[in-house]
């Protein structure tokens, strides 16, 4: 049986604005209760580290998160800077969240190749790598507060990705589902391909399984008033729909107790701990997080 850890919960943030209205955000995230506050690296959105150093300054106790950075944009000597000074000036309450990029249309507006899916994880690769080598160097300048730098979370859910996730990796983050080619829709997982990634990160894993958290991106948090249809970017009907009655594990529904059961069902059945809502969904989230605790 994995070792139950305790729970940890995020908000990814990704709507900009003034410096006023993100410090608001952050605050308020950390009012409600989040262990993590993340920022998105998608363009149109707040840069990451700029976002969170400020993120810091304006909180306390909150870990600060790139959820996930875009690796492809990145050469990884110069983001190895930008992570270590990152660390520094936020006093090491850094967390790592690196991804292999899955929108082809960023890659268009800044001019960037778009390779496959296998070569975009190794570029992942060789960007995980060089970190790690540059940050175990006692030497190396400028040094991240956290000595090895920060933990490493890798998100995504294809078979490459994950075999390199459980290799590095001290969070997997599992996003519920895949993108489409062109990365502008996301078709949610059901219960059983959900179970599927799970057993396959933990053969993967072996030993290191108990040492390695991981977390769910929630796609939508639902109160009973807006039980609605489920937004443009999602395809709302998994593949195992018409066998299983049950949501998505990405999706929770229902009142903050019913929510609160369902994350309680999803620690027990796939082991995840730590679990990520999106910004849209802070609010309706925060009460399932006292509810919990």
């Amino acid at each position: 049986m994995p070792l139950q850890r305790p729970f940890r919960f995020g908000v990814n943030m990704f709507v900009p604005g003034s410096r006023r209205e993100w410090s608001a955000k952050c605050r308020r995230a950390e009012e409600l209760g989040f262990d993590v506050v993340g920022v998105a690296d998608h363009l149109e959105f707040s840069a990451p580290f700029p976002a969170m150093v400020l993120a810091a300054e304006m909180t306390e106790r909150v870990r600060l998160s790139t959820f996930v950075l875009n690796t492809p944009f990145y050469n990884p000597v110069l983001l190895a800077r930008d992570v270590a000074s990152t660390d520094q000036f936020i006093d090491g309450r850094m967390e790592l969240g690196l991804g292999a990029g899955y929108v082809k249309a960023e890659f268009d507006t800044a001019g960037i190749p778009f390779p496959s899916g296998g070569r975009r994880v190794e570029q992942l690769e060789r960007t995980v790598t060089t970190l790690r080598r540059l940050f175990e160097d006692t030497e190396y300048q400028p040094r991240p507060a956290q000595p090895s730098g920060p933990p490493l979370l890798i998100g995504g859910w294809g078979d490459r990705l994950l075999r390199l996730a459980a290799a590095h990796a001290d969070i997997i983050a599992l996003t519920g589902g895949w993108a489409n080619t062109t990365g502008d829709v996301l078709q949610l997982a059901g219960a059983t391909q959900t179970e599927e990634r799970v057993a396959y990160v933990r053969r993967l894993l072996g030993d290191r399984a108990d040492a390695v958290e991981l977390n769910l991106m929630v796609q939508q948090v639902i109160p009973p008033a807006e039980r609605t249809a489920v937004p443009d970017r999602f395809e709302p009907l998994p593949p195992d729909a018409e066998r299983s009655s049950e949501e998505p594990p990405s999706v929770l529904t229902g009142t903050p107790a019913d929510m609160a059961q369902q994350i309680k069902e999803r620690r027990e059945r796939y082991g995840f701990t730590y679990f990520t809502v999106m910004e849209y969904n802070m609010e309706n989230f925060a009460p399932v997080i006292a509810a919990l605790r």
